[in-house]
């Protein structure tokens, strides 16, 4: 019999775990498989609360419908009546005082059309015309390796980039866009730089790609903690291991000795590392790795829940959420929650979220001051953004420490520059996560099928 040992009990371990359990029954396979978690509870950044009637996500918030694999891993897990669909809406750029809408004809505000571009109250009739002579400037270097913003900035101007571009992009992808690859944040956009001659000329003829009437996240009625109280309740062949801390993890002549603080030493024969680089790094005590795991970068946030005891209504109509991309509020991006996620307001009152990132100077001062002054600020914030001038009936404030993976130029070489350390020094442990392969739940749950896969075919 062979053993199989998941460390972290978060997305990636958990779908790591349901895909070997899957393989381990249709080929009858003699393994025993093991999870071992060091907190109380399994999901990691997927946590839901529930309090006066909100649903607040204090992790992730959604999933991105059209990740390749997601659909079919609920349907795996027989979990597709509980889905629910964001609201469409338009979502806005706060900029001197003011909600600026991004034009919907846009992706991560990169227009889609020539009309799109025109449209826009964020840029100026001079970026409007440096953006549109991206079709007279040919691609003489830019790989998938180069910068996202310095891609942009050169085709489509400036202006166009910091003022619209650049605010979304850099949300979803938490760094500044010098520092991020083509390759780890939009490959396609070379691709029809290269094919059509032009950025906007590429979107507007593969627009069908991005415009869709159905919605393009998902959650759950019950929140996204019940997909993992439902993958928890799946794994009927998995012994879970919960609140146990892993110490170090010792190479055997056979296998491995995976050693905890509070819990008896488990033999494995396959070990997925399914934690953060830096927890990863800590229980594998190797130099050999040290200088991969430390060009590893992460970047933290603080989140903050507001419920009002006022109806949704009071929020400008067609909206779902702004970003801030200057100083004129201390937040970074606000999501109106009860606007965007009906199920998150059972009476329809009002609940929003505020971001706090890194990157954004306050932070430093921020992240020292107590929750009352948190949420002063954060009052502050919405009363100068939409006007409500009011105490919460609830909220929840959550602070993620260097707990966000930041993609950097040099990023998927140093991954592969591990992983091959990793096969000479650790064979049969594999790095798994977002510290790796991917931010989001799409991505974390086809990296854990991957892995599955990978470990399966070594075993047939």
């Amino acid at each position: 019999m062979k053993t199989i040992v998941v460390i972290g009990g978060g997305i990636t371990g958990l779908s790591t775990m349901h895909y070997l359990q899957k393989y381990k029954k249709e080929n009858n396979l003699d393994v025993k498989l093991t999870l071992a978690e060091s907190n109380e509870y399994l999901g990691g950044k997927i946590r839901t609360v529930k309090e006066n009637g909100f649903v607040m996500e204090t992790g992730a918030d959604s999933i991105v419908a059209r990740h390749e694999s997601v659909l079919p891993f609920l349907q795996d897990l027989e979990f597709q009546d509980e889905m629910t669909y964001n609201a469409t809406g338009i979502s806005f750029i706060y900029k001197e005082d003011q909600l600026h809408a991004i034009p919907p004809e846009s992706v991560f505000g990169i227009p889609l059309s020539k009309e799109s571009l025109l449209s826009s109250t964020l840029v100026s009739e001079a970026g409007k015309q440096r953006a549109l002579k991206d079709v007279e400037i040919p691609n003489e270097h830019f790989t998938l390796e180069s910068s996202v913003g310095e891609f942009l900035e050169y085709f489509l101007g400036k202006e166009l980039v910091e003022e619209q571009i650049a605010p979304v992009l850099s949300g979803v992808y938490s760094g500044d866009l010098n520092t991020l690859t083509l390759a780890s944040t939009l490959p396609y956009l070379l691709e029809y730089k290269n094919k059509y001659g032009s950025i906007i000329e590429g979107l507007s003829m593969n627009k069908e790609k991005f415009q869709s009437s159905k919605p393009k996240f998902i959650s759950f009625k019950n929140g996204l903690s019940s997909l993992i109280d439902q993958l928890e309740q799946e794994l009927d062949e998995v012994e879970i291991v919960k609140g146990v801390k892993t110490t170090k993890i010792n190479k055997l002549d056979d296998g491995y000795e995976i050693q905890f603080a509070n819990h008896p030493s488990i033999e494995a024969d396959f070990v997925i590392a399914a934690t953060p680089h830096n927890v990863t790094e800590s229980i594998l005590q190797s130099k050999e790795l040290s200088d991969e795991f430390k060009q590893l970068k992460n970047s933290s946030l603080i989140s903050v829940y507001l419920g009002f005891d006022l109806p949704d209504q009071l929020l400008p109509a067609d909206g779902t959420g702004f970003i801030v991309p200057t100083n004129d509020l201390q937040c970074d991006a606000c999501t109106w929650t009860s606007r965007k996620w009906s199920h998150t307001s059972k009476e329809g009152n009002l609940l929003v979220r505020l971001f706090y990132k890194s990157s954004n100077p306050s932070y430093e001062n921020l992240k020292t001051l107590n929750e009352d002054k948190i949420l002063s600020q954060a009052l502050l914030d919405i009363q100068k953004s939409i006007g409500i001038n009011s105490q919460p009936k609830v909220f929840r404030i959550t602070h993620w420490h260097e707990n966000m993976p930041n993609y950097h130029l040099g990023h998927h070489q140093t991954v592969s520059a591990l992983n091959d350390k990793m096969s000479a020094l650790f064979p049969n442990v594999l790095l798994a996560g977002c510290s790796y392969y991917g931010v989001g739940i799409g991505a974390c749950i086809k990296n854990g099928k991957d892995i599955a896969e990978s470990i399966i075919d070594k075993l047939n």
